[in-house]
């Protein structure tokens, strides 16, 4: 679990203002022809500030501990003068690796219904009890989900008052007209992410990020092999589910994040372990199967 230091300022213990993500937002309109780069950039601005701005956690976190993420948001569909916009979002968050200088990506998603409306100047307006508008409601989800992944990676299941509450966030939108939150809408959409994090059945997906993070990465500096094994040891547990739970979409999430680093680590690996590891990762992630294919050549 974090470690959490408390702070007494001279003059007598008082509440700290805590930024608990480190955001980074980037708007993009390439398929929008003179689209108003000025509404882009104060609607830039107040995302960013809307994320960092807010505590998403329950603890106060130092700066080196706040976590890292990226919203890449790419409006496809603006007249230029309304404030509806359609648009997709690629939400990717990491956190650092003990005694390294290397971050870890945690989560790459994108999602394809990140509709919402905006008018320049407009109040980013948000309330955890109820539903306001389609972008704060957006915003917020990603914001718990980022925060709850993080934290499954520093203690089993630690991030469950997080995906809690982005479930809270789920059901107050469930009456929206905007496209992602309901079950009948798409197999892959946030109500499935949601269901997976909460759903007891995934329950050692969780936890194996927890022991790819702690019992893994964190220790590889000072001992490698000892790191690449506890490593190695997860995916037998990956295929155990994806066994029980074909097509699950937190396993999806797993490798969409893990896959390339998960090449760059076993292949240190001896001969035997690189044949068994490709064949587990070509099953249970067949999207990217060709860059698995490189553990097998290697031998």
């Amino acid at each position: 679990m974090r470690v959490v230091l408390l702070f007494f300022l001279l003059l007598g213990s008082v509440a700290v203002h805590s930024q608990d993500l480190n955001a980074r937002v980037q708007i993009l309109a390439p398929q929008i022809p003179n689209a108003n780069k000025r509404i882009l950039d104060v609607l830039e601005v107040s995302i960013k500030d809307f994320l960092n701005g807010r505590r998403w956690t329950a603890d106060a976190l130092q700066p080196q501990e706040r976590i890292d993420c990226n919203f890449v948001i790419t409006i496809t569909e603006w007249d230029g003068s309304s404030a509806n916009f359609k648009a997709e979002a690629q939400i990717q968050s990491s956190r650092p690796i003990y005694n390294s200088n290397y971050n870890s990506t945690i989560l790459n998603l994108n999602d394809k219904d990140f509709t919402f409306s905006y008018s320049e100047g407009q109040a980013l307006d948000y309330s955890d009890q109820n539903y306001l508008t389609n972008l704060t409601s957006l915003l917020a989800f990603y914001a718990y989900i980022i925060t709850g992944m993080d934290y499954d990676t520093f203690s089993k299941l630690g991030g469950t008052p997080y995906f809690q509450k982005a479930q809270t966030v789920l059901n107050n939108a469930q009456n929206a007209p905007n496209l992602g939150w309901k079950a009948h809408e798409n197999l892959r959409n946030r109500f499935w992410i949601m269901e997976n994090l909460l759903n007891k059945a995934y329950n050692p997906i969780r936890e194996s990020m927890y022991e790819y993070h702690r019992d893994g990465l964190d220790v590889m500096a000072e001992n490698p092999s000892k790191g690449r094994k506890a490593i190695y040891a997860v995916l037998p547990q990956l295929q155990k589910i994806d066994k029980q739970k074909q097509g699950a979409i937190l396993n999806q999430v797993f490798f969409t994040a893990k896959s390339d680093e998960l090449i760059n680590i076993l292949s240190d690996a001896d001969p035997q372990e690189k044949l068994k590891a490709f064949t587990i990762l070509s099953a249970v992630d067949p999207a990217n199967a060709l860059k698995y294919e490189i553990l097998k050549r290697s031998r």
